[in-house]
């Protein structure tokens, strides 16, 4: 089991078995959400989430026609991304979990847009854009 917090601490959460694919996103909601060159998450089936405390603190903004974040709503945290075209997978913001996730980046999305100032010096593949149907 998976289990991870926002930064305040009140909302808490677990993941059973293994996360998924695991991207890099470039974005410029990534960016400006992460406060950061980029977003790490990984996919997880929503039937193996479940909130362990604060589910009330959890808000969702609407960042596009096609995707919701859920963040906390006291500390601010960003916990998790959803695409409308795939109801059954959620984004996990990998920075929140509690220690190491056993997980690994497969690959760097929207590079098309990453930070100027970030240079990518890994050896992932990259992607100028991202089609969540693929």
């Amino acid at each position: 089991m998976i289990e991870g917090k926002c930064l305040c601490g009140r909302i808490q959460y677990a993941v059973e078995g293994d996360i998924g694919e695991v991207s890099h996103c470039h974005c410029s909601m990534c960016q400006r959400i992460h406060g950061a060159a980029f977003g790490t998450y990984g996919a997880v089936p929503r039937k193996n989430f479940r909130w362990l405390s604060g589910s009330d603190l959890v808000q969702v903004y609407q960042s596009s026609a096609s995707m919701d974040r859920t963040f906390c709503s006291v500390c601010g945290s960003t916990l998790q991304a959803f695409l409308n075209t795939e109801p059954d997978v959620l984004y996990l913001a990998l920075g929140t979990t509690n220690g190491d996730p056993k997980c690994r980046p497969s690959f760097h999305i929207f590079v098309g847009s990453k930070a100027p100032w970030y240079e990518i010096t890994d050896d992932l593949p990259q992607h100028e854009t991202w089609s969540y149907t693929e």
